[in-house]
């Protein structure tokens, strides 16, 4: 718990890292494709999980893939599998890391079709941030109709280990929708 007198979300005043992620990072719009990538991937690899398991791997899903360079990813076969399997630093879950591979593949076909993930991600939000004013962390959803929407089209287009509730905490992630509660400081400072 940080000592600071910053008024934050719950969340993020609990351990270093959560404060750290919440304060620098979380709800910060991104465009880059690779970051949204990784995103991605991590939100999946969460399900069933704590994040602060995620946010603790972190740099070892960094190193093993690839620094989520979507090519590097997509290219990834029963080999490389095999050996991250056996990589205690990542969440060793068949079917997610087979997931993860095949998101990148998705991911690559979506660029190849529309130009970015980044803008095929955002039209979901109409390419701009959704700015909601929550008083309390009770008051904010678990899935909502654009999460609904994003699974749908994630799905359509070959991507795995992604239902709303996963989308849903992916557009928290990375800024789609602004979910720090008002008497957070972090709401005023990622609405602009």
């Amino acid at each position: 718990m940080t000592t600071d007198l910053k008024k934050r979300c719950a969340w993020g005043n609990s351990e270093p890292l959560y404060v750290a992620y919440h304060d620098i990072e979380w709800g910060n719009p991104s465009f880059d494709d690779r970051h949204l990538f990784e995103m991605l991937v991590l939100e999946s690899m969460q399900s069933g999980l704590s994040w602060i398991t995620i946010l603790r791997k972190r740099e070892s899903f960094r190193e093993a893939f690839k620094n989520f360079e979507i090519g590097a990813v997509a290219k990834f076969n029963e080999k490389k599998i095999e050996q991250l399997l056996t990589n205690p630093g990542i969440i060793r879950n068949r079917a997610k890391i087979v997931a993860a591979i095949a998101n990148a593949k998705a991911s690559v076909k979506v660029i190849k079709e529309t130009g970015s993930l980044s803008g095929f991600l955002w039209e979901t939000v109409g390419g701009k941030p959704m700015q909601n004013h929550w008083k309390s962390g009770t008051d904010i959803p678990a899935q909502t109709e654009q999460s609904q929407e994003l699974a749908k089209r994630l799905k359509a287009h070959g991507f795995h280990f992604l239902g709303p509730t996963t989308c849903y905490a992916f557009m928290q992630a990375v800024g789609m929708v602004n979910d720090h509660l008002v008497t957070c400081f972090r709401h005023k400072e990622v609405a602009k």
